[in-house]
């Protein structure tokens, strides 16, 4: 599928968009179970790093809730309706109101009964500006005894595209954590003329 993915990115007219100069604010915190508080966390985070004059704000995967497969439904968000989704909410206010581009990690994405492991990318009007879903997940172990284990397709369906976008930044390609094992999808970024390819990891 990467593979494909280039080719059909080769052929494509590039209209790269002017690059400039900007400075990144890279945000980790440490998650609860209390999604509220992770919200308030990062938008406190989000806001240090714009005062420090970061236009262009990075979150961590998986930043409103705990890695933990059995609460993914719990804490998802549909991205269809912004209005009562608290965590989308908050990065678009607080791009809004600070002026900047937010590459918002990953929360879990609830969508026609299928979760997925989303990013969202708000512009400096908060607006969302596209949604990344994680094309490669993480499963590790056997399902044998004593051995850690871990299937986060037990849960989460896998997203079937690439994601460029167009920002005050410049063109950026967008990942989740393994998608980073996978160097077709930053080769196919960089035919497409990104100035950067951003991926959020736990």
């Amino acid at each position: 599928m990467a593979t494909v993915a280039v080719q059909s990115f080769v052929s494509a007219p590039l209209q790269v968009p002017k690059v400039t100069q900007f400075k990144i604010g890279i945000c980790q915190l440490k998650v609860t179970t209390e999604k509220s508080a992770n919200i308030f966390n990062a938008r406190s985070m989000i806001q240090a790093a714009a005062e420090q004059g970061a236009s262009l704000i990075l979150l961590p995967e998986m930043w409103n809730c705990p890695y933990s497969t059995d609460l993914f439904a719990k804490f998802a968000e549909d991205f269809s309706d912004i209005d009562s989704a608290p965590s989308l909410l908050m990065l678009s206010e607080v791009a809004s109101s600070l002026g900047v581009t937010i590459i918002g990690g990953s929360i879990p994405e609830k969508d026609a009964g299928q979760l997925y492991n989303s990013c969202p990318v708000f512009g400096p009007n908060g607006e969302l500006k596209a949604k990344h879903r994680k094309i490669h997940l993480f499963d590790m172990g056997k399902p044998l005894p004593g051995e850690v284990q871990f299937k986060e397709s037990d849960n989460i369906s896998a997203g079937e595209k690439p994601t460029v976008v167009d920002t005050d930044c410049g063109r950026i390609g967008i990942g989740i954590c393994h998608d980073i094992r996978f160097p077709e999808l930053a080769m196919s970024y960089s035919a497409r003329g990104t100035v950067v390819t951003c991926l959020s990891s736990k």
